[in-house]
């Protein structure tokens, strides 16, 4: 039998078919047009979203493969559309999520003479995905492409990029199966466990204060139900960072909630007078060690990850296990002891109740923490969560407790401004089962509210939780805090009406400015069954606490401000449950 002969666009369509690939992000333009008019055929396969902007591509892929573990697919022509991605591609680099980039490119004839559109993509993305191929003949682009998934779902996940010259998508080959791939198999097997197991579980059951450290990997890795069996049968209180939260239910007896520079005071008292701690999944960054030469002083350190080249990068530790996150842990399951470690228990109980989140109620403005634990009543804690970057991030992350795993969606190790909206977006069309909300602020939403456009093409549910302080709020408070009140280019003065132009979307929208309408404004956003905006008018002082500044020791964390005149304080009971 005669092979049936396609064209390159044909072949990568097929292959992304076969991997289960039904929906990607993306803007068209001329250098790939051919793909574009390829995928025309394909849209009973491949539902495709016309996004505003490739940046929003980027992270809308980026929201869905954070939401439910697959590959999230961005599609961008060459030149400006290809640089438009790169923010998107950095961010999941740095937050270990998999996606696939797919670009546009001149010619292969015209490449290297500066063509219309044309840049150098493959040599821009070399420092920021786990794989990137330029492709020079219809033959390789099932392999490639092929690889670029696995490879970008293997291991410790991340981006991959394929650049796709116009003439090598519209180019015919017999090669339409991808054949044996070209990657060392370390690329894209399961790594073995390296490391003395036996001698971490003896270390474990021979401390006194234990504490879990917990950090993203235990997600992308899968381990949120061997870490709950370690932590219940060893006695183990929790800690998360950022992008761990949701690992470990945050309403457990055990959780401490998030560390490091805008954890929680009992959290980082905690990592103060621990005599062992074990980062799972964490890589001891510079959010969580402000201090790398301080961090956990008291303790005996170890480490499991699964990427061994994160071991002593920033802090030196006394005994690590690398490999498969799930699998370590439930071989060291089997060997730790049962123990209730009464003490250590009592004294972490001791400082919760003496350190609670506190922030100050009384005067009739809009508290931001208390309109994030209303919303967490309202939606009984089931909501996914997207954040932007900036206080309102922070203020997420400390009061709306997770307990599931790939229920909180945020930039941690770029910090990207403009993220949330679009990962929404991404996340809904993912997970379309659950609320997919988005909270964010005056600053970072301006970055891509173009996609309000989207959201209303498609009918996209998400709802947006906008917080104006008029101000880009952390900046400002960095400002205040260390720069002596000079607000250097961070007030937001002619913000747009947030309101009006929602509306000019056919959005609902609607604004509120006193303590007085949360209630109704948080009905308004929950109840609403459609994509929907509401802003919150916020004090421009409100601040994020605790806080420790960068570089510091943790002794030197600020628990809370002091109350304005009319203010009371408003404490938060650790580890709350619905009633």
């Amino acid at each position: 039998m005669v092979a049936k002969e396609k064209s390159g666009a044909e072949i990568m369509l097929d292959t992304l078919v076969k991997n289960k690939v039904d929906i990607c992000w993306g803007y068209p333009g001329g250098a790939i047009l051919p793909f574009y008019d390829t995928m025309f055929h394909y849209s009973d396969k491949i539902k495709h979203i016309l996004v505003r902007h490739e940046q929003a591509a980027a992270h809308a892929a980026e929201g869905y493969a954070k939401a439910t573990g697959k590959v999230g697919v961005a599609i961008a022509t060459s030149g400006p559309g290809a640089t438009n991605l790169i923010t998107g591609i950095t961010d999941a680099k740095m937050d270990s999520v998999p996606i696939l980039a797919i670009t546009g490119q001149v010619p292969t004839s015209a490449i290297g003479t500066d063509a219309f559109q044309e840049c150098d993509t493959y040599g821009l993305s070399i420092p920021i995905t786990k794989y990137n191929a330029l492709l020079k003949s219809a033959d390789d682009v099932a392999r490639v492409t092929q690889e670029a998934l696995t490879v970008a779902l293997s291991g410790r996940p991340g981006p991959a990029l394929i650049d796709f010259p116009k003439d090598v998508q519209t180019a015919i080959s017999k090669n339409t199966e991808p054949k044996e791939l070209r990657l060392h198999p370390r690329h894209y097997q399961k790594p073995p466990l390296k490391g003395d197991i036996d001698r971490l579980a003896d270390m474990i059951n021979r401390a006194s204060a234990p504490l879990l450290y917990v950090g993203g990997g235990a997600i992308t890795g899968n381990a949120a139900a061997q870490i709950k069996i370690l932590a219940e049968k060893a006695n183990i209180p929790v800690v998360c960072t950022l992008m761990g939260l949701g690992a470990f239910p945050g309403n457990h007896k055990l959780s401490l909630g998030m560390l490091g520079m805008h954890g929680t005071a009992y959290a980082n008292k905690a990592i103060m007078e621990c005599d062992f701690l074990l980062a799972l999944g964490a890589r001891f960054d510079d959010r969580v060690a402000l201090d790398a030469g301080s961090f956990a002083a008291k303790a005996v350190k170890a480490m499991i990850d699964i990427d061994p080249a994160e071991v002593n990068k920033r802090v030196g530790v006394d005994i690590w296990v690398s490999g498969d996150l799930n699998d370590a842990l439930a071989e060291l399951n089997f060997r730790v002891k049962a123990q209730p470690r009464t003490p250590w228990i009592e004294r972490i109980t001791t400082l919760k109740k003496d350190n609670p989140l506190r922030y100050y109620m009384g005067r009739g403005d809009i508290k931001p923490q208390y309109v994030i634990e209303k919303l967490w009543e309202k939606t009984r804690g089931q909501a996914i969560i997207s954040t932007d970057v900036g206080q309102h991030q922070m203020w997420a992350a400390q009061y709306y407790t997770f307990n599931e795993p790939r229920q909180w969606l945020t930039s941690g190790g770029l910090g990207t401004m403009g993220f949330g909206f679009p990962a929404a977006i991404g996340a809904k069309l993912g997970r379309p089962d659950r609320d997919s909300i988005v909270i964010t602020g005056d600053g970072s939403f301006q970055m891509n509210m173009q996609e309000l456009a989207t959201a209303r093409m498609y009918n996209i549910p998400v709802k947006i939780l906008l917080f104006n302080n008029g101000f880009l709020g952390m900046v400002r408070q960095w400002q205040e805090l260390f720069y002596n009140n000079r607000f250097s280019q961070s007030d937001m003065d002619y913000n747009p009406d947030f309101v009006k132009i929602t509306s000019g979307y056919d959005i609902p929208a609607m604004r509120i400015t006193r303590a007085d309408e949360i209630e109704v404004g948080l009905d308004f956003l929950v109840n609403t069954e459609d994509v929907v905006l509401l802003e919150v008018a916020i004090p421009q002082k409100e601040k994020v606490y605790p806080m420790i500044a960068s570089g510091q020791k943790y002794e030197t964390m600020k628990d809370y401000d002091e109350p304005e005149e009319g203010e009371t304080p408003y404490m938060v009971i650790p580890n709350r449950e619905l009633k």
